[in-house]
C-alpha cells in the first residue's frame, strides 16, 4: 500500500497501492446486505470520471509516471470481491 484514504478538494482515493511497476488506485465500497444492488454498482460514470480526476492529481503530486490501473473492491457483509481493472 503507498496511501489510503487520500484527500484533495477534488475528492477522496480510498486506496493507492503498486503492482510491479503499475499504480493501483481502488474504490472500496461496502454493504451489509445486497438488498440494494451489489457494491461495485455504485461506482457509476460520474465517480469513474471523479477518481481519474483525483488519479492524476494523486500522480502529479507524487512525481509517478507509467501504467495505472482502477480496480473497485465491493464487500457484500463479510464477502470480498476485487474487480482489477474495472473501468
Amino acid at each position: 500500500m503507498v496511501d489510503r484514504n487520500w484527500r484533495s478538494g477534488t475528492g477522496e482515493i480510498d486506496l493507492v497501492a503498486c503492482s510491479g511497476s503499475t499504480v493501483v488506485f481502488c474504490e472500496i465500497k461496502t454493504r451489509a446486505s445486497d438488498r440494494f444492488g451489489p457494491p461495485e454498482a455504485a461506482v457509476g460514470r460520474t465517480k469513474q470520471r471523479r477518481l481519474r480526476l483525483l488519479a492524476a492529481e494523486w500522480l502529479s503530486l507524487h512525481d509517478r509516471h507509467g501504467s495505472v490501473r482502477f480496480d473497485v473492491a465491493a464487500i457484500t457483509g463479510v464477502h470480498i470481491e476485487v474487480f482489477e481493472a474495472a473501468f
